[in-house]
């Protein structure tokens, strides 16, 4: 069984940078796709970025693109999400979350989920 820990999160100002990682742990863990989603109050979750595990391609939602970048170290089973330019409406909570494939941006294909940690971006 995969265990994904998030940490990383805070409260930030419009325009401030951020990084979350998230560390994995478990059997065997060899998974397609690493990404990150995020919730706001009342919001459905969405997809935010991804990265192939093996090949290190990475995706992106068109929301975040040029201002956010997923990396993996897969020596240390963990992911990263260095977020930068942020904006109020990049306030959610965000979830780091792994897959099998090939669906990479939807939240109902991943297997495994981390907790979540509180960004909260100030206007």
């Amino acid at each position: 069984q995969v265990q994904l820990v998030e940490s990383g999160g805070g409260l930030v100002q419009a325009g401030d940078s951020l990084r979350l990682s998230c560390a994995a742990s478990g059997r065997s863990f060899s998974p397609y796709v690493m990404g990150w989603f995020r919730q706001a109050p009342g919001k459905e979750r969405e997809f935010v970025a991804a990265v192939n595990w093996r090949t290190g391609y990475k995706y992106y939602a068109d929301s975040v693109k040029g201002r956010f970048t997923v990396s993996r170290d897969n020596a240390m089973d963990v992911v990263y999400l260095q977020m930068s330019s942020l904006e109020a409406e990049d306030t959610a909570v965000y979830y780091c979350a792994s897959g099998p494939g090939p669906a990479v941006e939807v939240p109902g294909a991943m297997t495994s989920w981390g907790q979540g940690t509180q960004v909260t971006v100030s206007s």
